[in-house]
This record gives C-alpha cells, sequence and structure tokens, in this order.
C-alpha cells in the first residue's frame, strides 16, 4: 500500500466520488494495509449508537468516519491540484515515492523507522511493568512499548559508535510464568 497517514487523498468512487469536476478531498487518518483500507477525513461518516457507561453516562448517537478500500482513493498531486497514480523508484540506493505521471518524488518521514519497528514487533515479546511496592499484584502495572524504549532510551547511548548490529539470544523460559527471556546484545 502506497498511502501513508497524512497523505491528502481524493476520492474517486462511492457517495463522496467527484461530481461536475469537484472533488472531495480529505487527509488520511488511518491506514490498514492488511486489510487494505484507509480512513479519510470527513468521508464516509457512518453513526454509532452508543450505551450510556461510565465515562458517557447519558450514550447517544455519535458520527465518525469509516475505512473505506484504497481503490476507491487517488493521491492527490499538491501543485496541479488532480488525483495521480504514485509509485516507487530507487534512487542512490534508496526507495523513494513518485508522481507516475510528472515524477516528482513525495518526502516521507521515517519510512525505515517505522519497518524496524514492524520487524521488532515480530520479535519482542509484551513486557509488563510491576512496581517493587505492589509485587505479586496487578494494581499499578503497565505495559512496556519495548521497540519504544529500545528507539528512545537505549539506542541514542550507542549513536555515536561506528558500524556494529543488535544481537537477540533467546535464553529459554523464566520460572514461574513460563515467560521467553532473552539477552540483548548490542555489539
Amino acid at each position: 500500500m502506497r498511502l501513508k497517514k497524512g497523505d491528502v487523498v481524493v476520492v474517486t468512487i462511492g457517495k463522496n466520488k467527484p461530481n461536475h469536476g469537484t472533488y472531495t478531498t480529505g487527509e488520511v487518518l488511518a491506514v490498514y494495509p492488511l486489510k487494505n483500507r484507509v480512513v479519510v477525513k470527513g468521508v464516509n461518516i457512518v453513526t454509532k449508537h452508543n450505551r450510556p457507561s461510565n465515562a458517557n453516562p447519558d450514550g447517544g448517537i455519535t458520527k465518525k468516519e469509516a475505512p473505506i478500500h484504497v481503490s476507491n482513493v487517488a493521491y492527490l498531486d499538491p501543485v496541479q491540484k488532480k488525483p495521480t497514480k504514485i509509485g516507487y523508484k530507487v534512487v542512490d540506493g534508496k526507495k523513494v515515492t513518485v508522481y507516475d505521471e510528472v515524477q516528482k518524488e513525495i518526502k516521507k518521514d521515517l519510512p525505515s523507522r517505522l519497518h524496524a519497528r514492524r520487524q521488532m514487533m515480530k520479535v519482542l515479546y509484551g513486557v509488563t511493568e510491576v512496581p517493587s511496592t505492589n509485587a505479586g499484584k496487578k494494581k499499578g502495572t503497565k505495559s512496556v512499548d519495548m521497540p519504544k524504549k529500545l528507539f528512545d532510551e537505549i539506542a541514542p547511548k550507542y549513536v555515536n559508535r561506528n558500524g556494529g548490529y543488535t544481537r537477540i539470544v533467546k535464553i529459554g523460559l523464566r520460572k514461574g510464568d513460563n515467560a521467553m527471556e532473552v539477552l540483548l546484545e548490542l555489539v
């Protein structure tokens, strides 16, 4: 899927399709690549009936955007203000997104970091942090976002090192809860 969160797109098919030369445009709010669907701001509005709850004691009817299929939208060329096709091209060993017709480059923010995070999520296990005062109790525990912790806390310590790689060694199962223990080496 070539669309990313934050791209401006044009709806080409459906109830929000263009009428008499006017395009329905919107920003991509969310992307679901496994389902080939995107959520576009102001498009495919559905009504949701909410039950009364502690957070919303009155309940009621709310409106929100629902996902639409990616084939129903097209990338909006910011210069010509028309829908255009986009593709990939390799420039200096890096994959770059380009317009199909005029071959202009589109700048994306940190695609390699997102790819690295997805690869790490396949390998890392969920970790729950338990405060020492509440040991053995569920109250006060919180889930730790391991890729974020690795990128934001641990990796900056090793920024100035030349070369190297990360080695993840599975040690075995931990006694008590059978959670997998790993040794993380920054080599």
